[in-house]
């Protein structure tokens, strides 16, 4: 009798794993890609501008955020500011519910090629990337965050999946803060759509990668940023980096917002070896490291304020540790027009050149 129990079970596994492979076949069959779903490689249809193809991303580099809403001509603001490569944000639905992002949550701005590609073409004609960033504080505060908004994980992958395919990028950057970071189920619908998005790059045979943008502590992540990473070994997502918000501590001190920035990124190496990458090497793990600062004064005050003389040190340290991305927000604000001003979008609040910060930074994406 357990010899027949033995059996009738192997052959109800052998059976799962047909039906999976066939599932499997039939979603790559015809075309050799996701039938129906979006293809990198083909141009938009409909649209009045061709995409150029971007390129992978250099192990390390620096990558300024961008604020959509008030940008401008995206390449405009990147050549004149020198930016090699730009974050760029925030992509998040219009209502809660929604399915469908647009670039500020704005129904005008759709994800097509007619909307910021030939902005992006002339980036790329000088060298540039850009990569798009989800989410973002705003979006959690109005639960307009893709995986929040939409309770659908096949429809969140076709979103990415219609981000890379529409801008012909390899990297999607995911800003994971405020009331985003307690919704687990939530936090889950996003790894498991990775997840799928990844399988569908492989099909392709494109490359893609996402990043995570995490809020951290002086001492590392807080339980509930560390809940987006265990979710995302649970379901197989691979993270490239995950970024951290070293700023806005507000804890009325005094901070050394460089030595601040070093102790939180040193506690992030361990927190990735307990969750997405526990195999790694330390050099692997420093590999996917990123740090996002606030540029000059933060929204707290000028007690916590990084300077010209921090940023020329963050990206000598960052370098020597084998850091994989420096960012900053934002890029718009890289001048010197409101000294002494706080918690300003336009501005620094430093005395400054403009670009001055720029400048430090693409030091580091150039070594």
């Amino acid at each position: 009798m357990k010899r027949v129990i033995v059996i009738v079970s192997s052959l109800a596994v052998i059976a799962v794993c047909v039906v999976i492979g066939v599932v499997l076949i039939a979603r790559i069959a015809g075309t050799g890609a996701f039938a129906g779903e979006p293809d990198p490689r083909q141009a938009e249809s409909g649209s009045s501008v061709a995409v150029r193809d971007g390129a992978p991303l250099a192990p390390h580099f620096a990558a300024p955020y961008v604020d959509v809403a008030s940008s401008g001509d995206l390449a405009d603001l990147a050549l004149k500011a020198h930016a090699d490569v730009i974050t760029v944000g925030a992509l998040q639905t219009e209502s809660r519910g929604s399915c469908t992002p647009y670039w500020s949550g704005d129904e005008s701005s759709p994800v097509t090629a007619d909307v910021h590609g030939a902005e992006l073409n002339r980036l790329r004609k000088n060298g540039g990337e850009l990569i798009p960033s989800f989410g973002g504080r705003d979006a959690a505060a109005t639960h307009t965050d893709l995986a929040d908004s939409c309770t659908d994980v096949h429809q969140i992958a076709l979103a990415f999946e219609n981000v890379f395919a529409v801008y012909k990028v390899h990297r999607i950057n995911l800003d994971v803060e405020g009331e985003s970071l307690t919704n687990r189920t939530g936090i889950d619908r996003r790894n498991k759509a990775i997840a799928e998005t990844e399988a569908w790059g492989k099909a392709h045979d494109w490359s893609v990668s996402f990043s995570y943008t995490l809020p951290t502590t002086r001492h590392g992540l807080a339980e509930d940023a560390l809940t987006v990473l265990s979710s995302a070994a649970k379901h197989g997502a691979v993270i490239s980096s995950v970024d951290i918000l070293t700023f806005d501590w507000g804890d009325g001190d005094d901070h050394d917002m460089l030595a601040d920035t070093e102790d939180a990124a040193s506690a992030l190496t361990a927190q990735l070896k307990q969750t997405i990458l526990p195999d790694a090497s330390d050099e692997r793990l420093w590999g996917a490291v990123g740090i996002v600062e606030m540029i000059g004064i933060d929204e707290v005050g000028a007690h916590e304020t990084f300077t010209l003389r921090q940023a020329a040190g963050l990206v000598n340290w960052a370098r020597g540790k084998g850091v994989q991305t420096l960012g900053f927000r934002d890029l718009q604000r890289d001048n010197g027009g409101c000294p002494g001003a706080v918690n300003q979008t336009t501005c620094s609040g430093v005395e400054q050149a403009p670009w001055a910060y720029t400048k430090a930074f693409s030091a580091f994406g150039s070594s």
